[in-house]
């Protein structure tokens, strides 16, 4: 039994109730102070621990990690490891802060070099991203896009029931939570217009999105199988995917988003393990009609992960447009990378995979504003009186995610985009 999941468990630093980090979560983050060098981290309540310094003191002795790899801009030297050490430093944290335990608590507790509050400190992106894939594996989401697009009573393609549909995005333009991106310009061909124009998008809109970090390389040639596919991911966060979609209509044919995704995609800084995860794992959807062999599998590798998206005008509170669950995606994590490997595809760690915006059944729970105003037909009213089929320059978007099961919660933090004028 994974026991740094036990919900009993407390720690001996301060968690307020519904915080996103209680000591059974133990997420992996980078994170730095002024003109400091960055280091690794974990949080538990609004207290960032270094992960360097407190191996540079000695509380991580016997696990067999050199310090160093916490000495760095990213986290993909301590992911390189593997799993046993993922899961030996949780565990050791998880001892070392626990309610009983004065080992690091009387000896470091008020050095100000380990602990620090979350507000006083800057989080960097998590992970140095090599290669970037975006699925598009929410039925609802592909189901709503198509009866707008497409003939309605054949609203998904003849392929989308039978594998996880993707395309490689770009990786330089993922940035982490707390970056401004500005509106991008393109060519758009307006309805009444038989040319298109050059301009900035009208049509600005979120994807709400959960992403997988591979935790493990493979060869060229070789694959990764679904009942392995697990033993390669090292952890799950949020991922806003920014679209234009007046850029994509023009460009998307025929080989699929370009300009209109590449401007700014945005994830949260804290990494969540699979084994803090482990108690919200709930079954997928029924897959219909039965998949090809390789995308067999077994267990469960959904998880209940509720998301919420705000949208917050400059200087106003947030208005939430979205909530949904990350529990309804058709195409499941093991699924992806099995599919991802399977013609021989290596794969690297920090490598990020997407799993295309996550739609529930409802109004409410559609993962983008295309689908919430319903192409612009249907746009929703602010608490200011103003309305939204699309984002406004000036606007922030906030997405938030949370696990809740008996009580016990645990979270993701957030990614948080304000958008600026274009250039």
């Amino acid at each position: 039994m994974n026991k740094t999941i036990d919900p009993g468990l407390k720690s001996w630093l301060n968690v307020e109730p519904g915080s996103d980090f209680p000591i059974q979560n133990i997420p992996f983050g980078i994170f730095k102070i002024g003109l400091s060098s960055p280091h690794a981290a974990t949080c538990i309540g609004n207290t960032v621990i270094d992960l360097f310094t407190l191996a540079e003191h000695g509380f991580l002795d016997g696990l067999g990690i050199n310090p160093g790899v916490f000495n760095s801009p990213n986290l993909n030297p301590f992911i390189e490891l593997g799993q046993p050490y993922w899961r030996a430093l949780r565990k050791q944290v998880v001892m070392l802060f626990g309610e009983d335990s004065s080992e690091v608590r009387d000896r470091i507790a008020n050095t100000n070099d380990v602990l620090f509050n979350s507000s006083s400190v800057q989080m960097l992106l998590p992970v140095k991203v090599g290669d970037y894939t975006d699925f598009y594996s929410s039925l609802e989401h592909a189901t709503n896009v198509g009866i707008m697009f497409r003939d309605p009573p054949n609203a998904l393609l003849p392929n989308w029931r039978h594998l996880p549909v993707g395309y490689h995005g770009r990786s330089s333009s993922i940035v982490v939570s707390g970056t401004a991106i500005h509106r991008p310009r393109g060519q758009i061909k307006p309805s009444n217009s038989e040319t298109p124009v050059f301009g900035p998008t009208q049509e600005l809109d979120f994807e709400l999105e959960v992403a997988f970090i591979a935790g493990k390389k493979t060869a060229l040639g070789s694959s990764v199988s679904t009942a392995d596919a697990e033993d390669h991911i090292f952890g799950m966060l949020l991922f806003n995917d920014l679209s234009a979609r007046d850029i994509q209509r023009w460009e998307y044919v025929p080989l699929g988003p370009f300009l209109a995704k590449n401007f700014g995609s945005v994830v949260s800084p804290w990494v969540i393990t699979l084994d803090a995860l482990e108690p919200f794992r709930v079954p997928g959807p029924i897959q219909e009609p039965e998949v090809l062999p390789y995308l067999q599998f077994t267990g469960n590798h959904n998880f209940d992960i509720q998301l919420d998206v705000l949208i917050q005008p400059e200087s106003q509170a947030g208005y939430r447009v979205c909530h949904s669950n990350y529990k309804f995606i058709y195409w499941n994590i093991a699924q992806q990378l099995a599919h991802q490997t399977v013609n021989g595809c290596n794969i690297n760690v920090g490598d990020i995979y997407a799993s295309g915006t996550v739609s529930g059944t409802t109004t409410d729970s559609f993962g983008s504003m295309l689908e919430i105003a319903w192409k612009g037909t249907k746009p929703v009213k602010m608490p200011d009186g103003s309305e939204r089929s699309f984002i406004h320059d000036n606007d922030t978007v906030i997405m938030r995610g949370y696990c809740k099961k008996r009580g016990f919660r645990l979270g993701f933090g957030e990614v948080v985009t304000k958008i600026l004028s274009a250039i």
